[in-house]
């Protein structure tokens, strides 16, 4: 099942997406929608409105989400080639709602950073309230799983030790196309480029897995409805390449996770 939220003329609806078109699931978007104790089964009876499928204009699963919470340094070729050990602990830091865009709107590109690279993840949706989990607790609060392009201005990021000022540029990170649910654990995640695999690496390489990470988080914060956690981003940035080579105008940047969606987006500088 999939589960999105799509942008009409005048309004934003919480849609399930089929194989022949999207049904509204009555509610503006997936936030309110998840925040339902039986929302699963909701969704499965819901039967409102259809819009075709080629006609679908996606905005991020859930717009305006409490938290956006990402997770750095977590899959173990990417830590390698950075340089550095595999970490005890999960390396967190946030973005703003702000920072989010739809699957395939154009991706804005800082004005004052000319180190914008690209950052391939599996992203994990939370769909009940969550508090000092245990395994088997957190992995009941998934919702799902979606897409997430980690953009970041390398150069903003590595000014101070804190890297949030390099992960939350306005109109940065794309999300998308939906929320997977109940599909089977995500594959492959890969980044392309213009077309050129920049990045392929399986989510086996996590160091933390989805599960580990809800519970791990909730020990500090109670996780809520639509709360977005970013697991991190494989091998293969173009900040770690020699030569380093990072996104410019025009570019068109393709992230896929295997058995969830692929976003599609064109990188257009800030005016």
């Amino acid at each position: 099942m999939r589960l999105a939220t799509i942008r009409l003329d005048d309004r934003t609806a919480a849609v399930r997406v089929d194989e022949d078109a999207a049904i509204e699931l009555g509610t503006d978007e997936l936030r309110d929608f998840l925040s339902r104790s039986e929302w699963r089964s909701d969704a499965v009876a819901a039967d409102g409105p259809r819009h075709s499928l080629d006609s679908l204009d996606y905005a991020p699963p859930v717009p305006r989400p409490d938290k956006v919470i990402c997770i750095g340094l977590n899959y173990r070729k990417h830590i390698e080639e950075m340089g550095r050990e595999l970490p005890s602990h999960p390396t967190l830091f946030a973005k703003f709602s702000g920072a989010l865009v739809g699957a395939f709107d154009e991706i804005q590109l800082p004005k004052f950073s000319d180190q914008t690279d690209w950052e391939a993840e599996l992203g994990v949706v939370i769909g009940a309230e969550v508090r000092h989990a245990s395994a088997e607790e957190a992995a009941a609060a998934i919702a799902g799983y979606t897409v997430v392009n980690d953009v970041s201005a390398r150069d903003f990021q590595n000014r101070t030790p804190q890297w949030l000022q390099g992960k939350t540029f306005e109109r940065s990170t794309p999300v998308g196309p939906w929320i997977a649910v109940d599909e089977g654990p995500p594959g492959s995640v890969a980044c392309l480029v213009d077309g050129e695999v920049v990045q392929q690496a399986d989510t086996s390489d996590l160091v933390f897995s989805p599960t580990e990470l809800v519970s791990y988080i909730s020990r500090i914060i109670t996780l809520v409805p639509g709360d977005l956690i970013s697991t991190g981003t494989p091998g293969g940035v173009g900040h770690a390449r020699n030569p380093q080579r990072y996104l410019v105008e025009g570019n068109e940047l393709v992230t896929r996770v295997e058995g969830v969606g692929e976003l599609r987006n064109i990188c257009k500088g800030e005016s």
